[in-house]
């Protein structure tokens, strides 16, 4: 029974091949392309993908401007594939948006397991809510019912991922929480890339909204003011 499209975007034909046998052979639907400009107008045409497989070096537009370009507008689950093994490519990578990261060589079966544990997360994470509430500090309402941000009067469009940030947060105003605490919450207790991806999620929340009292508990991790600490 298919159970999901994925979309794999690699131009090693070798690899493009075994990884669609070893994702059908497990009841995937798959999708190839071997550019980066050929996905890019699959994801605009409005044609659907469950999840993205996306390799970096890439001819024209890399791997790396392709997710960045997918997550600015989409939570769906993203795996880069890469033989560029150095931590600070692993953290861009995540940084851009990438869920997870594998180098090359890998073992197409482990590929597979990590597909498997990604959509279960994002099921998990994509539950329907059941709260029927609000919460607020200052500016901030968090309607928990529908999924909606509204700040300063004004609703605001943000990621699922964004969104579980700012419930933890105004549902603990005050409380430091570190990086490592808030990327299990946020990201799943099975995630294991870099912590930076945290940072990366609050910087792109403060860019949305501009004053938001998220601040910086150094070497720590982050802590968002009570509405009465500001007024005080």
């Amino acid at each position: 029974m298919i159970q999901a499209k994925v979309a794999i975007v690699e131009d090693d034909a070798n690899i493009q091949n075994i990884v669609q046998a070893y994702l059908q052979k497990d009841g995937y639907e798959t999708v190839v392309m071997d550019n980066a400009e050929d996905a890019w107008d699959y994801w605009n045409s409005g044609k659907s993908a469950d999840m993205w497989i996306l390799d970096i070096m890439l001819p024209g537009m890399d791997g790396y401007e392709l997710c960045k370009k997918i997550r600015d507008t989409s939570d769906v689950p993203i795996i880069i594939i890469s033989a560029k093994d150095e931590e600070i490519d692993k953290i861009l990578g995540l940084e851009l948006g990438g869920d997870d990261y594998l180098t090359k060589p890998f073992s197409p079966r482990e590929l597979v397991a990590r597909v498997k544990r990604l959509f279960k997360r994002v099921t998990v994470q994509r539950e329907p809510q059941v709260e029927k509430e609000e919460l607020q500090i200052g500016e901030l309402i968090v309607k928990l019912d529908d999924r909606r941000i509204v700040w300063a009067g004004a609703e605001v469009e943000v990621t699922a991922k964004e969104f579980d940030m700012l419930s933890i947060f105004v549902r603990n105003q005050n409380r430091a929480f570190s990086r490592e605490e808030l990327l299990k919450k946020v990201w799943g207790e099975d995630y294991f890339g870099s912590d930076r991806a945290v940072d990366d999620l609050i910087k792109r929340l403060r860019k949305k909204l501009d004053g938001l009292p998220i601040e910086t508990v150094w070497g720590y991790g982050y802590r968002m003011r009570s509405a009465s600490e500001d007024e005080s």
